[in-house]
């Protein structure tokens, strides 16, 4: 490493670009926008079993398949629609995660109608400010936390597919809803600083 090059969380060192740009520019901060987050929710799903750097290499493709993540149209997607998607080789043809991706589509409209906004729902789980954790380590990052497990049982009680406390412990991360970038990676700083004095809603 040379003097010029700030330190990163190490998953985001010593791989390709497209993962150093999403860790730099994307993971941890905090989303409000409703299409962003259904789009992580989704993505996230479809990572289960997978890397997250085989979702995103595709994610342009699932923009373009999913309609750029419009809740109202996947929500009404047919089977024929379904079968078109399974044949796309530019996504992750795995039938069980599209057909959650169409269940979760309903859950998120009814969540959006009764909450006023999918985001409002979401952010009341942390009040509406990033938790700010501070790991020196990537082995003292966990893989769940008692948000994300009730976050989740909250998610399927609501009708959700594919979001278990793991999956949905990686969607605050990636959304801003936690800060889980290590205490020396140039990122944690920044973020923490830019979030700790505000909350992102009224709740």
């Amino acid at each position: 490493m040379n003097m010029t090059t700030p330190f990163r969380c190490r998953w985001a060192t010593n791989v390709p670009d497209i993962y150093i740009r999403y860790h730099d520019t994307e993971w941890g901060v905090p989303v409000t926008d409703d299409r962003l987050l259904f789009e992580f929710l989704i993505l996230e799903g479809f990572q289960a079993g997978l890397s997250w750097l085989t979702v995103l290499k595709k994610r342009g493709h699932f923009r373009e398949a999913f309609d750029n993540f419009d809740a109202e149209k996947i929500g009404r997607y047919s089977e024929g629609k379904i079968a078109e998607l399974l044949g796309n080789a530019g996504i992750i043809r795995n039938r069980q995660k599209i057909h959650a991706a169409v269940t979760n589509a309903g859950a998120f409209l009814d969540i959006q109608a009764e909450f006023g906004s999918f985001s409002q729902y979401m952010w009341r789980f942390v009040d509406g400010r990033p938790v700010i954790n501070h790991w020196k380590e990537d082995s003292d990052i966990p893989a769940t936390s008692a948000i994300s497990d009730l976050l989740s049982r909250d998610l399927y009680e609501r009708g959700f597919k594919f979001v278990g406390s793991t999956i949905m412990y990686a969607h605050m991360q990636a959304v801003g809803m936690v800060n889980d970038h290590l205490t020396r990676c140039f990122r944690h700083g920044e973020l923490a600083a830019s979030t700790k004095s505000e909350s992102f809603l009224q709740l």
